[in-house]
């Protein structure tokens, strides 16, 4: 399982922004952690959620920036917050379903999600905020 350790390259230079990725990250390790070491499906489901409901948050602190600063992007990466939040509940109500434990697979796929939204909107949105200053 690959780790997101918060550096450099996860930074959008906008600290309020950074804020909250460093605790979904926090959060991330702690799930991964938890997996790997075997701990239980009622701590790494609770985990899985609380990374879940801290994103939602962080989503909607974002969309509040965009809003307030006119960001042109918003409608399209609004979308795509709908979309990740839409996979990711999704996973955890299958697991929960099941009555399955959140696997290493899941913990990668989450990687890639928080990582992958990190690198990709969320640079963009951080560079014009900083153009805009």
């Amino acid at each position: 399982m690959k780790k997101s350790r918060w550096d450099g390259t996860l930074s959008v230079q906008v600290d309020e922004i950074d804020d909250d990725h460093r605790r979904l990250v926090e959060l991330y390790e702690e799930l991964e952690r938890a997996v790997r070491e075997g701990e239980s499906q009622v701590l790494t489901g609770m985990l899985a959620a609380e990374l879940v409901s801290c994103t939602d948050c962080h989503f909607r602190h974002e969309e509040r920036l965009m809003y307030r600063h006119g960001y042109p992007g918003l409608e399209e990466h609004r979308r795509e917050h709908q979309e990740l939040m839409a996979t990711a509940r999704r996973l955890l109500e299958e697991r929960q379903a099941a009555g399955a434990p959140i696997s290493a697979e899941d913990v990668t796929f989450l990687d890639h999600w928080l990582t992958g939204h990190i690198l990709g909107p969320d640079m963009d949105l951080g560079n014009w905020l900083n153009q805009a200053d």
